[in-house]
């Protein structure tokens, strides 16, 4: 099977029917054909993207694929796969390709994908992209930030409710809504009483962000290669392998979900670990009786 992706005036367009333009004849008209295997799938989250935005009026400018300074970025960059300039606010948008299963909410640090693999929480993830943003064409409260997450419908989402209301600044939404949001939230804002950006202070702020927009291949490559390097050293740190943990009073190994719990619950245990048996009897097997706060610890 192949993919026919089109250029027209800038915009991709593709179709996985190589025969649909057969007969036309267009004069600036360019046409590549690719095995299917060689389009790497975020990209298309990110060209259905593109297309989407480029349907909104004129006086819409919108920017894709931009690489700013972010000075509070362990890499000192941020990359952005896409930003909305509308009357009523400014979309940050970040595109997920996930398959599966999403779980998430909006406090929580990690989101699940199949309940086991661990994901950053993308509304954290793009809230640094709006500090970015800000940063470049000023932190005022004339500026309306909306942080959108989309998903393609190639995962179900199990996430909460208030992250996927209208009335929130912070959504997460499947990809082929992304129309709708953003002509709904222009909507209320207008309903409220918003006062809208002119055309003026859109191209002002689009010459911004362009003008801030690093499209040097070199220096995008460092930052792919330096983020790449931190998640390597990441999945190092969390694969090593630590001595098992062992009770305090009976010296007996406990295993590391017990060992973390009661790590994490200083309050309780004074950085101290206690095996699991006092849930049971308020003893450790070694027999000994385990307080803590003049209370019996318990891990249930």
């Amino acid at each position: 099977m192949f993919t026919v992706i089109v250029r027209v005036e800038g915009v991709m367009v593709m179709t996985m029917t190589p025969f649909l333009f057969v007969g036309y004849f267009i004069h600036d008209l360019k046409i590549w054909r690719l095995p299917l295997k060689s389009i790497r799938k975020p990209l298309i989250g990110e060209y259905k993207i593109d297309i989407q935005l480029s349907q909104f009026p004129k006086n819409y400018k919108f920017l894709s694929d931009i690489m700013i300074e972010n000075t509070k970025s362990i890499s000192g960059f941020s990359q952005i796969d896409h930003i909305a300039l509308t009357p009523y606010g400014i979309f940050v948008i970040e595109t997920k390709n996930y398959q599966g299963t999403i779980y998430g909410g909006k406090k929580r640090k990690t989101w699940l994908v199949n309940g086991k693999f661990k994901m950053m929480n993308p509304l954290m993830q793009n809230f640094g992209h709006i500090q970015a943003v800000k940063q470049i064409i000023g932190n005022t409260s004339d500026h309306k930030f909306i942080s959108l997450i989309t998903f393609t419908k190639r995962c179900t989402l199990k996430i909460g409710e208030d992250i996927r209301h209208i009335s929130s600044d912070e959504m997460v939404i499947y990809d082929f809504y992304l129309t709708e949001t953003i002509q709904r939230k222009n909507s209320l804002a207008k309903l409220n009483g918003y006062k809208p950006y002119s055309d003026e202070d859109i191209e002002k702020l689009y010459a911004k962000l362009v003008a801030a927009n690093i499209t040097d291949p070199i220096h995008r490559q460092a930052h792919n290669e330096k983020i790449q390097r931190i998640v390597n050293e990441k999945k190092q740190a969390s694969t090593h392998i630590h001595p098992p943990a062992k009770c305090v009073v009976c010296n007996e190994h406990v295993s590391q979900k017990v060992s973390d719990y009661c790590l994490q619950h200083k309050n309780r245990f004074k950085g101290k670990i206690y095996c699991l048996s006092i849930n049971v009897h308020d003893k450790c097997r070694g027999g000994h009786d385990v307080f803590c706060n003049k209370q019996p610890v318990s891990m249930i």
